[in-house]
């Protein structure tokens, strides 16, 4: 396998709400949802720097999908890091999602390892991590 990751999906409770947080309160772009004509497939999908897409679908399709029940999702299963370029945008991103509706769950600070970051949940509860580290230089 190569170290190649291309697409990263969230399972939603509600796609239409998820769709307005990321699109409309985050700014991220995207045709849409797309594959409602088909029997479990409606998805949305964002378009990220480097290529990589972030989608979102609903978990009862995600569990059909890949043919497991759906489970209790858990916030600590795993966080998104968004690292960006300064303390201050931090802060800028932090307060958009608050805008959209996240929850803060940890306000912007400066880190014991000379960073500054905060966490936000989405509508679905998935935990996001806006961060500044000024030993990562970013390449867009």
């Amino acid at each position: 396998m190569k170290p190649r990751i291309t697409v990263i999906t969230l399972g939603v409770d509600d796609l239409e709400r998820s769709l307005k947080f990321y699109q409309d309160g985050l700014g991220l772009p995207t045709e849409g949802i797309v594959g409602k004509e088909f029997d479990h497939g409606a998805v949305a999908f964002f378009d990220f720097l480097s290529g990589i897409k972030l989608a979102i679908f609903e978990r009862k399709n995600i569990a059909h999908d890949a043919q497991i029940d759906q489970s209790i999702p858990s916030p600590t299963e795993f966080t998104i890091g968004h690292n960006v370029e300064s303390k201050e945008e931090v802060d800028k991103v932090m307060e958009q999602a608050r805008e959209a509706g996240a929850i803060i769950t940890v306000e912007p600070h400066d880190t014991f390892w000379g960073g500054y970051a905060g966490y936000f949940q989405d509508p679905d509860g998935h935990l996001w991590e806006v961060v500044w580290n000024p030993h990562l230089e970013i390449n867009e």
